[in-house]
């Protein structure tokens, strides 16, 4: 079940934290992966452990705001089936307190860099005739989560693209849909964490942990497993839908 042979998979920020969990969970079900993220070291990481494990993994270093380095490695892949935008940034802000820089950054990268693997990506897709485009939206983009807010505008447009190009694409065969976590626990979080509290990291961490009802933050493996279904010929009746991952925030919060 949910096997991926003969499968080729495209999936940005593959160098690390969810989009590498889903990179290695792929290779595991026997897809192709082809890899793109910024850092080339961290893609060189990834690419190891997949072929340490018997998978087999193809690296495209690009920044996903470059429109010419994202065309050029879809141009090299050619042909695809699965299509994972998980590559984005993270910030903290309200509405006043997001500089103009700030904002447009966020922007670039989680919703111009999307919708840029989206128009290189889907002609990459139908020349292989039709697959499963799944794209890493947020709670943030469903739910009012505090000083989040260019954040929470980037995953909301996900969504709203996500939708769309299930419409466009439904009879071509291009199924799309998005996964909206809530709190998990990568490198990310840590460096993340690290950076904006100081000293304050095994606080900030049980604080993070108890906003999940259920009582701590997710695992990227759990996140890759939804993301292996979604993109799985089990998942072929599945199109345009939004699905939470988050330990029951947005509906047992009380």
């Amino acid at each position: 079940m949910f096997s991926l042979h003969n499968k080729k998979a495209i999936i940005t920020g593959g160098g690390s934290g969810i989009g590498r969990a889903i990179a290695l969970l792929f290779a595991a079900q026997s897809a192709d992966v082809y890899l793109i993220d910024i850092h080339a070291e961290s893609l060189e990481e990834t690419r190891a452990a997949i072929e340490a494990a018997g998978g087999k993994a193809t690296i495209y270093v690009a920044d996903v705001t470059k429109i010419t380095q994202v065309t050029s490695a879809f141009t090299a892949i050619q042909s695809a089936h699965i299509l994972v935008n998980c590559a984005g940034i993270a910030h903290v802000g309200n509405a006043v307190g997001t500089s103009p820089e700030d904002f447009d950054r966020i922007y670039q990268v989680n919703v111009k860099g999307v919708y840029h693997c989206l128009h290189a990506g889907i002609p990459v897709l139908l020349k292989s005739g039709g697959g499963a485009i799944l794209n890493m939206a947020s709670i943030a983009g469903i739910t009012g989560i505090p000083d989040r807010f260019a954040y929470s505008m980037s995953k909301g447009a996900v969504i709203a693209m996500t939708r769309s190009v299930a419409t466009d694409y439904l009879h071509h065969k291009i199924r799309c849909n998005s996964i909206s976590p809530a709190r998990i626990h990568t490198p990310f979080v840590d460096g993340f964490i690290a950076k904006n509290y100081p000293g304050q990291e095994e606080t900030m961490l049980q604080k993070l942990a108890a906003s999940q009802p259920i009582g701590r933050m997710g695992t990227v493996e759990e996140v890759a497993q939804l993301a292996l279904y979604l993109c799985s010929d089990a998942a072929t009746f599945i199109s345009g839908n939004d699905y939470p991952i988050d330990g029951g925030y947005l509906h047992l919060n009380h």
